[in-house]
């Protein structure tokens, strides 16, 4: 019996809850680290110490860019019971809002995909970090299939980003979710160093910065929010681009020690705060588990139409068509 089959026995011999509050909680965690981050995106660090000391209260729970995009990928793996790029391509199309806050280059991504432009060919050559921001539902659906988790991830970014080093972000997060899912579905501590090595194993062939720039965490000593946010801000620029984003990100789950902490530290690190919010808060979303979040962060997030309860169907969804998955494996 493989690996993956033997951790899918004992996956159904617990139950699925444990599964669905872990899909909800990196859906959700998403959802509030980047209405969190919403509100200084493009501060430097500096000045959100100088406005809120540590900023940790949400004003206003909207989300951007980042989570209507994470919406897409979800929408489409219900729809389809696997990753299917051309149709997670449509999707982004009809979802997109300008009002969320998209970054410059996907208007011409969405321009070629409305006429007609094939999804592996409509993307651009951006070494950004916009398709690791919404590449959640992909690390924890594939949790179990480390194979399957970065085929679909790769593919995923291809629609919109193209460069090897934009990929590598997009795998090197999928496979942080992944790694968190399983994690914490067994109760497993995280130790730093094999954290990033497994991710390390993931993106080592796409990209070799992105690979020294993982490297670095292990560099990071952590300690009380104040001093973690700094050494993580001094390691890395958390800029929009996939190595100044993702590596951060990925420090504030593993140098902290709750949800609460890991979204906090992400967001007050500065620069591009909402996607940072948004990838730390998937992690920490899918090893906490939903049961864990704040219920302070929860009650703000917007509800009506595709808001908070419709992320949540979504991720219900998702264990269904997991299990259903996994019992026709077996």
């Amino acid at each position: 019996m493989e690996a993956r089959d033997k951790e899918a026995v004992w996956v159904m011999m617990m139950g699925w809850n444990g599964l669905r509050d872990r899909f909800k909680g990196s859906a959700i965690g998403t959802f509030i680290g980047d209405a969190l981050g919403r509100a200084v995106e493009g501060w430097p660090a500096s000045a959100i110490r100088r406005s809120f000391g540590i900023l940790e209260e949400m004003a206003k729970g909207i989300y951007t860019d980042d989570t209507e995009m994470m919406m897409g990928i979800m929408e489409s793996l219900c729809e389809a019971g696997r990753f299917d790029p051309g149709l997670t391509a449509r999707i982004f199309l009809h979802n997109f809002n300008p009002t969320r806050g998209y970054g410059g280059r996907i208007y011409g991504v969405m321009d070629r995909l409305h006429r007609g432009i094939p999804w592996n060919e409509a993307g651009t050559d951006s070494w950004g970090n916009g398709s690791a921001m919404r590449i959640a539902p992909i690390g924890f659906f594939f949790y179990d299939d480390p194979v399957k988790l970065r085929e679909a991830a790769i593919q995923s970014s291809m629609i919109t980003h193209k460069h090897p080093r934009g990929i590598a972000g997009a795998v090197a997060q999928a496979t942080a979710v992944g790694i968190a899912t399983r994690k914490g579905l067994k109760g497993e501590a995280i130790e730093v160093e094999g954290f990033i090595d497994l991710i390390i194993e993931n993106v080592g062939e796409i990209d070799q910065e992105m690979v020294r720039q993982l490297e670095r965490i292990k560099e990071i000593e952590g300690g009380d929010l104040e001093a973690t946010i700094d050494a993580i801000g001094s390691h890395f620029y958390c800029d929009v681009s996939a190595i100044g984003a993702v590596p951060p990100a990925i420090a504030s789950f593993l140098l902290t020690g709750g949800f609460k902490e890991s979204v906090v530290v992400a967001v007050n690190c500065g620069g591009d705060t909402d996607t940072l919010g948004a990838m730390s808060g998937a992690i920490a979303g899918a090893y906490y588990g939903y049961s864990q979040l704040p219920r302070q962060w929860l009650i703000p997030l917007e509800n009506e139409g595709k808001g908070r309860d419709y992320i949540l169907s979504l991720a219900d969804r998702l264990t269904d068509c997991k299990a259903r998955n996994i019992d026709q494996r077996d």
